[in-house]
């Protein structure tokens, strides 16, 4: 059974971009490709058990297990050697994908305490958008009593889309809440 937000791309947000951005057929229409949820835990060079807790916090949130990334370089001033874990990321494609973005534009991004939406300058010039979250317990998978520490993250919404006008107007028709002018 397909996510609400794939059965919404396909019945809706399919005709309505061919008739706004003048597309010819349904296969020019940009879509969702890929999301990339990143959490960096500079903390973890001192204390692993943050590392872990961000594992299983983004493995609770997203359904899948994360990748644990490694420094590549030492960096003195940071206190950061090299090949220690550092960040933990996840790609999401598609069912997952659909199922967490759907919960994420209507349950998590709503219950952000005075919330007036996510930016609009988040595109890097081909067509994909980056959302940085700075606390993860806004999801409500997230059980209080259980976190060390707040931690953020970063969501990446990889798209088809060749331009950020195309981009803006698929994640708009999807339900993504820009800000007002």
């Amino acid at each position: 059974m397909a996510s609400r937000l794939k059965e919404k791309y396909l019945n809706q947000v399919i005709p309505k971009m061919k008739e706004v951005r003048s597309f010819k057929n349904r296969y020019q229409v940009p879509k969702l490709t890929k999301i990339v949820i990143n959490m960096g835990v500079g903390e973890a060079t001192q204390n692993i058990k943050v590392l872990d807790q961000a594992v299983n916090d983004l493995s609770v949130i997203t359904g899948q297990k994360p990748m644990i990334i490694r420094s590549k370089v030492a960096i003195s001033a940071f206190k950061l050697r090299e090949n220690i874990p550092i960040a933990c990321k996840v790609t999401l494609r598609g069912e997952k994908m659909y199922e967490f973005a759907d919960r994420l534009l209507s349950i998590a991004l709503p219950r952000v305490r005075d919330f007036n939406g996510v930016p609009r300058t988040s595109f890097d010039g081909r067509g994909n958008y980056t959302l940085g979250i700075k606390e993860h317990i806004m999801f409500p998978e997230i059980n209080f009593d259980k976190i060390l520490q707040v931690l953020g993250m970063d969501i990446t919404f990889v798209t088809t889309a060749k331009t950020n006008e195309d981009a803006f107007v698929l994640l708009e028709l999807l339900g993504m809440p820009f800000r007002k002018k």
